[in-house]
């Protein structure tokens, strides 16, 4: 990073980093004594149990839902399928398979707590050293093929066939695309389940599965060799199987997951509880298998006026980042978004803009920063549309941030051709490339314009923390604080899915993450 181009009040960053600890203090102490259904879910995944039972019901869904019928879910699944599979000495996938064909574990002979320990431990390391390994698989590859520049170009493909996506991602890499997005299938975050296999429809998408990722990791290893550089690969692990969906891309070396602590809350009405306790887990696989998060806060100006509530952008690019702290997360694994979502017809616009990069910017060095497209005030008009797609890749270039979502002229119009996408790389190489160091160049005003929109967010960002803070932040959700939405602590979906833990209750998986990640409890 270059030295700070602007200057931000010292004073302002430390409270507001501080209100953000607090306010997630509070809610950590709560995601501490529960889980949900989609973290045990996550347990077996990661013990290796797959396949699918009746109807194409997912064997985790229907092990997890026969342990919550016999009310013993509380105790966590681990322990009761560790037990039985040590009692039936069979592996965890055949014991799972006998737990759903109606294997009644509540009445299994109980092992030492000794030897279900020295068991579970087993597994453990076991399912984390894989992880680990193929961690290790993508990082020797990156360094083989070397990173390119920053602003890192970042495309999407959105067909509903997986293997017309890897057509679209190969073209695209061809390009210079640098990260490739696979679009989920609309509403895939309302499922409470994660499909099985490839898959060929889908709507606004394609949906995440596990071979959809190993596909599309295959593909796009094989086009990295060919342009010399790594190519990162980008999915969803938000709504209500969450950290599912981290671990599956864990699994398949995935490099950046859409995860944001809020935005299901907010976008698609899953209940407060279940998304925070889920967010948790997610992110210590995330944080372990050196996965960057992005977050959603660009969502916040499609609902709300991007001046004047700019300031909510940076109060949830806070709180994320202190939930991202508490699971362990490295900052250069944060990539913490915004949006250049300011009507281009207002005067200055342009400056606005500039301040609220900065912000961004400064306020997270250390941070792999997420810029996202103008989609709310596009245009029907392709040539004005591409004018301002213009202004948003020159703005990310001098304001040094660092994934560029690259915006579409057709944008919110209909879902993009390939022909769309290769105009949209053709404008971010020309500006890129001839603006590539104006960032070390231009010096921005003392006291200026900019400078003094950047400390006015700042501190109505901490205004609006000192009341959250003073609240709690679910009231403050409940109240609409965040781009303008209101939901209720009590409502949403999936909260017949979060259940409180019990004394017995183990889950030595996230023990081994928390501890290997340095998380203090």
């Amino acid at each position: 990073m270059n030295k700070p181009r602007i200057k931000l009040d010292s004073k302002l960053v430390q409270r507001a980093k501080d209100l953000a600890e607090k306010i997630t203090d509070d809610i950590q102490r709560i995601i501490d004594s529960h889980s949900t259904v989609s973290v045990e879910r996550t347990i077996l995944r990661l013990l290796g149990v797959e396949g699918v039972v009746n109807e194409g019901i997912p064997l985790v869904n229907a092990v997890v839902e026969k342990i919550k019928e016999k009310d013993l879910l509380q105790d966590g699944v681990c322990r009761h399928v560790v037990n039985a599979s040590t009692i039936l000495e069979e592996d965890i996938q055949r014991t799972c398979e006998a737990i759903a064909l109606d294997l009644d574990i509540a009445s299994l002979p109980v092992v030492s707590e000794e030897q279900l320990n020295q068991r579970m431990r087993s597994l453990t390391q076991g399912v984390l050293d894989k992880l680990k390994e193929k961690s290790d698989e993508r990082e020797e590859l990156f360094k083989t093929l070397g990173d390119p520049p920053t602003p890192y170009k970042y495309l999407i493909v959105a067909t509903g066939n997986i293997y017309e996506d890897v057509v679209q991602a190969r073209a695209a890499v061809a390009k210079g695309a640098d990260i490739i997005a696979v679009i989920r299938s609309t509403a895939q975050s309302l499922l409470d389940y994660v499909p099985q296999g490839a898959t060929t429809e889908g709507y606004g998408g394609t949906y995440a599965t596990q071979e959809n990722f190993r596909i599309m990791r295959q593909a796009l290893d094989e086009e990295a060799k060919k342009v010399n550089r790594y190519i990162r690969l980008v999915n969803y692990a938000s709504g209500l199987c969450m950290p599912e969906i981290a671990a599956l891309a864990a699994m398949e070396g995935l490099d950046i997951l859409l995860n944001d602590a809020m935005y299901g809350i907010l976008f698609r009405d899953i209940n407060m509880l279940r998304t925070f306790v889920d967010q948790y887990t997610s992110r210590l696989l995330c944080a372990y298998s050196g996965i960057t998060i992005n977050t959603g806060e660009d969502n916040y100006l499609t609902t709300s006026d991007a001046i004047e509530k700019a300031h909510t952008v940076t109060a949830s690019q806070l709180i994320n980042e202190q939930f991202a702290v508490k699971a362990g997360m490295p900052h250069h694994l944060m990539g913490l978004g915004h949006a250049f979502e300011i009507n281009p017809d207002i005067e200055d616009g342009l400056l606005y803009e500039i301040a609220h990069a900065l912000l961004a910017r400064e306020l997270f060095p250390s941070c792999p920063i997420k810029y996202m497209p103008p989609t709310r005030y596009m245009t029907g008009n392709i040539f004005k549309g591409y004018a301002m797609e213009t202004m948003f890749n020159f703005v990310s270039v001098l304001t040094g941030q660092t994934i560029q979502l690259l915006g579409i002229l057709t944008e919110a119009i209909h879902t993009p051709y390939l022909q769309d996408r290769y105009l949209a790389l053709a404008n971010a190489n020309y500006v890129f490339n001839n603006a590539r160091h104006i960032a070390s160049e231009v010096l921005f005003k003392d006291n200026g314009f900019i400078q003094k929109r950047a400390n006015e967010v700042l501190a109505e960002a901490v205004n609006m923390l000192e009341h959250v803070a003073e609240i709690g932040l679910m009231a403050a959700i409940e109240e609409g604080q965040f781009a303008d939405i209101a939901r209720s602590r009590s409502g949403g979906k999936g909260l017949d899915g979060v259940f409180k833990k019990s004394s017995s209750y183990v889950n030595p998986i996230q023990e081994e993450l928390e501890k290997r990640l340095g998380v203090k409890k």
